[in-house]
């Protein structure tokens, strides 16, 4: 239902009010076009669908994922971008091959478990060990018995299984992975979260590198078997696997809008157009991508042209460890432009967001001022507003080198399609054109509003700002488990 209030009026009353205090009067005029322009010509769903059906999946390093580059890099000149570009970087690459998982009551009575490898597994494996429950497999499971999995394999669940202690962290897969070799596994099956059997792929590995162990994921409730039969009888496994690396290039897409009063600020805005093998990764992430590829087109329909200067990335290698997004970092370390990047907007996964978030408690007056005008334009836009920080996206190197982050929030996955995240079943017949249309138009107006305020009271932390903060948001553990702590206390 739409609101028929006008702004104006809004704004002669309530500008004693801070947040409304945040925006320029013009927003209302400007956003009305953007509102206006992604209801009647967004290109989000059509694109997606018409890279679903010609391209496929979009790995990183594949021919696919080289056909994506180009059809991003074709639809943002097509959209009438001149100042577009490719990055490229060169990246390790890992891709799977063959994968056999029996598991027994011994090694002579095995049976085949439908199972998945995860990424970054080595090049070739072939194990035959007993199987030990490790829980959730956090450091406390491992700290209560450290000898329990040496030379063994581990169970793991990949969230946090129900009767979980208050507090158990809910740690990444490649974080588990990391910490079952720590404690001498040597392999490590992973139990899926997802009901009826889905099996879910994406890296076990922490660097992005080549893990020592193999690592495989089996469905919920063969998972959950495995677990009830250990309470009772020793298991055994035979896991014999085979995969390919090797350096590849890649390339991120990057296009640029250049500011008009204040083009040495700039705010970055991305997804990352890479996906896994099992599917086409309409949900990961192609709504999310394609989603920022129609901003980018609505600016240049508009013709708008903020006071700070944009980057549209579209980043390549999200899944195989942010490889994109780092070579996107660290070239701004290099030509000293980082201190430059005042924002940096993520959308990963992200539909029909009801309201914003951001990683800065200081931004909410300038995202609520934005949000006010969109959810005068649309009721359905709740203006919900969110801060806080997580890892295992494209934001994460921006943001652990000081860079404020945010992004859509407060919306939901359609056709109930969270459990194909990573899974053979990510396919474009879950996407909704409402969905993606609702993350364009009210994330076109976030990303036009914090590129055109007059101030920015997101500061770029310095370094100490910057440990204090994740510390503060509980990510010093992951990060230490990753091998990302920078810091030495």
């Amino acid at each position: 239902m739409r609101k028929t209030i006008g702004l104006l009026s809004l704004l002669s009353i309530g500008f004693a009010n801070n947040s409304i205090a945040q925006a320029k009067q013009e927003w209302n005029t400007i956003f009305t076009k953007i509102n206006q322009e992604v209801l009647a010509n967004s290109n989000a769903y059509t694109s997606l669908k018409i890279a679903s059906e010609t391209i496929g999946h979009r790995l990183t390093g594949s021919e696919n994922g080289k056909k994506a580059e180009a059809y991003a890099y074709n639809l943002l000149k097509s959209y009438g971008f001149t100042d577009i570009r490719y990055q490229p970087f060169e990246v390790e690459s890992w891709s799977r091959g063959t994968l056999s998982v029996q598991i027994g009551p011994s090694l002579t009575q095995l049976k085949t478990v439908k199972s998945v490898s995860l990424a970054h597994s080595p090049v070739a494996s072939d194990v035959s060990l007993e199987v030990v429950d490790m829980g959730n497999g956090v450091e406390d499971d491992y700290l209560a018995a450290p000898e329990k999995v040496k030379g063994k394999i581990a169970l793991v669940y990949l969230g946090t299984l129900p009767g979980s202690k208050a507090g158990t962290p809910s740690l990444h897969r490649s974080e588990k992975t990391a910490i079952a070799t720590k404690y001498g596994a040597k392999g490590i099956i992973v139990i899926n979260t997802a009901d009826k059997g889905v099996l879910l792929t994406g890296t076990a590995s922490v660097t992005g590198k080549l893990i020592p162990i193999p690592a495989v994921c089996v469905g919920k409730e063969d998972g959950l078997a495995l677990k009830a039969q250990l309470t009772t009888s020793p298991l055994f496994t035979h896991i014999q696997m085979t995969n390919h690396s090797g350096l590849i290039k890649a390339r991120n897409v990057i296009a640029t809008i250049k500011g008009k009063t204040i083009p040495n600020e700039k705010i970055v805005v991305g997804g990352h157009l890479d996906s896994w093998d099992l599917a086409t990764g309409a949900m990961d992430n192609g709504i999310g991508s394609f989603s920022v590829l129609d901003m980018a087109r609505t600016f240049k329909a508009l013709k708008l042209q903020p006071a700070r200067t944009i980057d549209f990335v579209m980043f390549m290698g999200e899944e195989e460890g942010l490889l994109g997004s780092r070579a996107y970092v660290d070239a701004a370390i290099k030509d000293k432009s980082i201190d430059q990047i005042r924002y940096m907007l993520n959308y990963d996964m992200t539909n029909d967001p009801k309201g914003y978030h951001t990683s800065d408690a200081e931004s909410k007056d300038l995202f609520v001022a934005i949000g006010t005008i969109a959810n005068q334009l649309d009721s359905n836009f709740k203006n919900t507003f969110s801060v806080g920080a997580g890892l295992h996206s494209d934001h994460q190197p921006f943001m652990l080198h000081g860079v404020p982050t945010g992004g859509g929030a407060g919306g939901s996955l359609p056709k109930g399609a969270g459990p194909c995240y990573h899974a053979d079943c990510d396919l474009f017949s879950l996407v909704e054109d409402k969905g993606m249309r609702n993350t364009v138009r009210f994330n076109t107006m976030l990303l036009y509003g914090i590129a055109d305020a007059p101030e920015l009271k997101a500061k770029h932390f310095t370094d100490e700002e910057t440990r204090l903060f994740l510390i503060k948001n509980n990510l010093k553990e992951p990060l230490t488990i990753a091998g990302e702590w920078r810091w030495k206390d």
